[in-house]
């Protein structure tokens, strides 16, 4: 068996191309498990942001206190002080509000025909 430039190139295709599929699939699990991560994160800081709130501590001091705690990973300052108001107009669920189940998008043979 000769071995020419075609298979050379074909294994060589081989090879990255599953090292690549691997590569993406690796990084498509540590983005999920990050996104995860950070429902769970931002999920503490808001409990957090909540007892401040009913502590009566400020927005400036509650914002300094997620800094101190959480570093890089703090809620950024617009967030925090959203919840912050949120929080001192009396609510108190810290999990977002219930969407409606309609899609924005949706595909009816209505749609399909008007696209054609």
């Amino acid at each position: 068996m000769t071995f020419t430039y075609q298979r050379f190139a074909a294994v060589l295709l081989l090879i990255y191309g599953s090292l690549f599929l691997s590569g993406f699939y690796y990084c498509l699990r540590v983005f999920w498990c990050a996104a995860a991560r950070m429902s769970k994160l931002e999920l503490e800081q808001r409990t957090n942001i909540k007892f401040l709130v009913k502590l009566g501590k400020s927005g400036n001091e509650i914002r300094e206190m997620l800094v101190q705690v959480y570093g890089e990973n703090a809620m950024k300052k617009t967030a925090a002080y959203k919840w912050v108001k949120r929080f001192s107009e009396g609510r108190e669920s810290v999990t977002d509000e219930e969407r409606s189940e309609q899609q924005a998008t949706s595909r009816t043979e209505a749609n399909i025909e008007k696209i054609r």
